[in-house]
């Protein structure tokens, strides 16, 4: 969407920074929290500062006590084989596996994933995990734990910052977006147990002692086609998912452990 229609669609005048973190607040946001974020810029209104200042508000809403978390993701560090949005013509292949960049924690770009976290991942403070494809960035108290640790193979799984955040009794907070953008619920996919789950092997260019490698993953077939089922399920069921608007999005914020909790039941009631 162009800033145009941003504009013309924005009900009642620009958020900013002071308004975006009042509405966190009364949505439910707390100091101290860990707050994993999921969201749209656009969806937001205009906002007077953009990206940066959501960033700010959500910062100052959690306070120097909180961690903030945003996947920083680069799926195109991937084999170009299974490239879909854009395919690419198969005589090109060996020629991206052969030059492809490898991933670099501050070069790479995210991608797909939104301007606030794309912006997110290049502030000064902010770490990010070393996953080629699956990373997350952090700021604040527990950063440094998130994002530690994070393995090549199952990284949406339990050697990820989803399950940091899940050890912290974080929470989720999803600006402008729905549940088919929830990487939590993909933490549930790793840990239930369905008949149609299966393994699948991807592969990335990363840096291995100083040298360009590419280098086989691990990892589960990832399925988000009901992901807004189970939130809708979840909302209703739980009682625990706090709903309201910030700026002029739809904004859900929700416990991520029972929400993950929750979501492994399901899969394994419903996936067959």
């Amino acid at each position: 969407m162009g800033e145009a229609e941003v504009v013309r669609r924005t009900q009642g005048g620009p958020a900013t920074v002071d308004s975006l973190a009042a509405e966190l607040r009364a949505l439910g946001v707390q100091p101290g929290y860990v707050l994993l974020v999921h969201s749209s810029l656009s969806a937001l209104g205009w906002v007077c500062g953009g990206a940066v200042a959501v960033i700010l508000a959500l910062e100052q809403a959690i306070g120097v006590k909180g961690t903030l978390v945003m996947p920083a993701h680069s799926g195109d560090l991937s084999d170009p084989a299974a490239w879909e949005n854009p395919a690419v013509p198969e005589g090109w292949w060996e020629t991206i596996r052969r030059t492809m960049p490898p991933y670099d924690v501050d070069l790479t770009p995210t991608r797909g994933i939104g301007v606030i976290a794309e912006s997110f991942r290049k502030q000064r403070g902010v770490m990010r995990s070393g996953h080629p494809q699956y990373s997350f960035a952090a700021w604040g108290a527990y950063a440094e734990r998130v994002i530690a640790g994070h393995l090549l193979d199952y990284g949406l799984g339990e050697r990820s910052p989803l399950r940091q955040i899940y050890a912290l009794g974080g929470w989720v907070l999803l600006l402008g977006v729905g549940h088919g953008a929830n990487t939590s619920l993909h933490l549930a996919e790793h840990r239930a147990a369905f008949p149609t789950k299966r393994e699948m092997e991807n592969s990335a260019p990363v840096t291995i002692g100083g040298q360009r490698q590419w280098v086989p993953i691990r990892d589960i077939a990832l399925d988000c086609s009901d992901f807004e089922r189970i939130g809708r399920y979840f909302a209703r069921e739980s009682g625990s998912v706090s709903q309201g608007t910030v700026g002029d999005a739809d904004a859900q914020l929700m416990p991520q452990r029972d929400l993950v909790d929750f979501a492994v039941a399901w899969m394994e009631r419903h996936r067959v």
